[in-house]
Parts: structure tokens; sequence; C-alpha cells
């Protein structure tokens, strides 16, 4: 509008003073700009749709993608990667590396964490701890911390008791001799015990065991699929999983990987002597009614005091096996799954994205218990650092086709 009217003095020097506001908010590099958001994040599909219409993944990718646009000074991401691809998720790795500002985010993802994070906030019984440094820079340090806790909480126990102990033969002293001295001495020693900082106790820890009957060996090839072709998904795959063998199905959204395992389940592709349990995104219960305890009566072979530390095993004490199932954590609901799926001692594990809506505390836990389940696992999963810990071999799928790479993610991400 300004530019059909530069003959006028005044309506020059607006012009002029709002082309420099232009160009200092980057005015001319924004379509560049979003050009880049709209390729990195691949939303081309998504720009004519009505965006309350879209699904909470994709909305999810239209408001980092806004946000980015807006290089704000204080960048806070709450989960960022939830619902992201890896090939966006490493994007956004990239941009944060190299971001010059502060960023301020809550993940789960710890492979992200390694990648993104110069500092860690552990927030914990209402304190904070601040570690300096990525995830795994944090897990040697916390196990430090925790290592010098457990001494020093072992150290005052040993200390309290000499204390107790003293107290208590002062006390018969003082009753033998008929002596106010010792009684004294012992209330003197009672107030330093009241009045000493007690350390809590730390939290270790805990593993859960997945052991399958070795009566129980299934044939040597658990599971196979040749040549199967399924229209706009598959184009004549071969697939062959063996026994023992720990592997990840892994692949963009949408290349057919809940689909794959369906096919599994429901066609005739599991050996002889097979014996499966399958963990699905949305773990269900029949009747999520029942407590933990009525649930697993159901599979347990034995009686309820051993059921109970059955149970400790899989981390539910005390009264928590009394809890209705409907309340239950998304980590508690797997281990809860996996307690009745080892009752019928399965040696096929099939997991759809195990590590969704559960905290980083029980992906650990389960992380262990799978390293050391000594029968088959098949699992889909986008959570790179839960690969790498479990997965032994990953079938990839691109393009129609199966790529199969041994090893975990990052020997994959050699191999493509």
């Amino acid at each position: 509008k300004l530019e059909k009217n530069l003959q006028d003095e005044k309506i020059i020097f607006k012009y002029m003073k709002l082309q420099e506001e232009y160009m200092r908010l980057s005015g001319y590099e924004i379509d560049e700009k979003i050009g880049k958001i709209i390729k990195k994040f691949n939303i081309e599909h998504l720009l004519d749709k009505n965006y309350n219409l879209l699904s909470g993944g994709q909305k999810k990718i239209v408001e980092l993608a806004l946000i980015m646009l807006k290089e704000p000074t204080i960048l806070l991401l709450d989960e960022p990667t939830n619902h992201l691809d890896i090939n966006p998720v490493e994007w956004l790795e990239d941009y944060l590396t190299n971001y010059n500002a502060t960023v301020l985010l809550i993940s789960h993802d710890r492979y992200f964490l390694d990648n993104v994070a110069t500092k860690i906030v552990l927030i914990e019984k209402g304190s904070e701890e601040i570690f300096i440094g990525n995830y795994s820079n944090y897990i040697i340090e916390n196990e430090n911390r925790i290592m010098d806790e457990c001494k020093q909480y072992k150290d005052q126990q040993k200390q309290i008791a000499k204390m107790k102990e003293s107290i208590k033969k002062l006390r018969e002293y003082g009753r033998l001799g008929d002596n106010e001295i010792f009684f004294k001495r012992a209330n003197s020693i009672e107030k330093r015990l009241e009045k000493m900082e007690k350390f809590d106790k730390p939290v270790v820890k805990k593993s859960i065991p997945l052991n399958v009957n070795n009566d129980l060996k299934s044939s040597n090839e658990v599971i196979k699929i040749e040549n199967l072709t399924i229209p706009n998904l598959y184009d004549n795959i071969n697939i062959l999983i063996r026994r023992r063998e720990h592997v990840c199905l892994m692949g963009e959204n949408g290349s057919g990987k809940t689909t794959l395992i369906n096919y599994i389940l429901n066609n005739n592709c599991m050996g002889p002597n097979v014996k499966y349990g399958y963990i699905e995104q949305v773990i269900n219960f029949q009747d999520e009614n029942k407590t933990v305890l009525e649930e697993t009566r159901k599979y347990y072979n034995g009686d309820e005091s051993h059921l109970r530390s059955a149970l400790c095993k899989f981390l539910f004490y005390g009264e928590n096996v009394f809890k209705k199932i409907k309340s239950l954590s998304g980590g508690e609901k797997v281990r809860l799954k996996l307690f009745c799926l080892m009752q019928s001692e399965c040696n096929l594990l099939i997991f759809d994205e195990p590590t969704n809506h559960i905290d980083t505390y029980t992906r650990e836990v389960l992380e262990e218990a799978l390293k050391n389940y000594n029968g088959t696992l098949l699992f889909i999963s986008h959570d790179r650092y839960f690969i790498n810990k479990v997965a032994e071999k990953i079938l990839y799928i691109k393009n129609k086709k199966i790529i199969e790479s041994i090893g975990n993610f990052d020997d994959l991400k050699n191999n493509i």
C-alpha cells in the first residue's frame, strides 16, 4: 500500500522504517524457513486440513513446527518426541543442539536426552539434584550418589544401633547399681539420638524375573513368513525369527508394524511348541474393577502367601496388591500383564510399543528383565535407548520391504 505513494517524503521514511523492521524480523527469510520446517517435519499433507480434525500426533508435529518458526529465547518443551517418527526426532535433536537459547524440557526419551541435554535436574522426594552432562552421565553420577548414600545410611544405622545398645546397657547398670549417673548418661545419648538428622534409606532399582521353563522349548524357527504381500504395505517380504532372538520391528508411522504383528498372531506363522504372550499398546483387562490380587489368582498355581511373595518380585508390595486395576499406572499395568503371562510359561513375548506411557524407572526395570529373558522376544518400538538395550536384531520396514540388521539401533544406523 505504501509502495504506491512513495513520492511523499513522510511515506518514504515510514516505508523505510517498516522495511528495516521487516528485515529485523527475518521477513525476507520467512518463506524459506517455513519451507524447511514443513519439509523436515513432513507436514505438506497437513497444510490444507482443519487443525481440530488432526490426530494427537499430527497436532504435536504442527505445534512443534510453529514453535520452531518463532525462535523464542526460552523454549519450554513437554515430551516433544511423543508421537514423532525417528527422522523428525533426529532433526529436532540436531536443531536443539545448535539452538542458541535456553531450552527447558521434560522427556522420557533417554536417547534424545543424551543428544540434547547438557544438564539434568532430578526431582525426587520434594527436592532436586542437579547433574551436569547428558543422560548417560547422569546415570553414572546418580549411581555413584546412591552408592554413597547407601554407605552413609549403613554407617549411620550401625552408629544408631551402637547408641541404642549403649543406652540399654547404661540404664541396666543404673538399675543394678542404683546409680543416677548412668541414667543421666543414657538420657544424654538418647537426646543426641533424637536430634540426629536421620538419612532416608536410598531407593535401589529392583529387578523383575522373566524366566521360561526349560521344558517348554519352542522349535528353532519361532516365526516364519514367506513371500507376504499386502497392498500398500508390504511387497513380497520374508521374515525368520529364531528361538531366543530379541527382535525389534521398526518403521515410520503408517508403515504397517502393528498390521504385521496382527498378521503373525492370526495366520499360523509360529513354529511348533511356541506359546506366546501379547501386550498391546493400550493394555486392557477383562474386569478392571478387580484388584491386583484377584486378577493374579486366576493365573497363579499356589496359595495366597506364595502368590504375594511372587508379586513382590514384580514390585507389587504390601497394600498395593489390593489396588484396583483401573487405578494402576501404565507401568504397573505392564508389570501386572507380564506377571500373568509368565505364569502360563510363555516362550515368545510380543510387545507393541512397550515403553509408551511408563516412567523412566519402569522402563529401566523392564529393560533389565527383557535383556535377561531366555525366550524369544518380538517388539515394536520408537524408543531408541530401549532398542539399544534390548534388541539383538532389527527388522526395519522401508519402501514396503524388510531390511534386516543384526544388532541394535546404533548398528542399524550404520547399515541403512
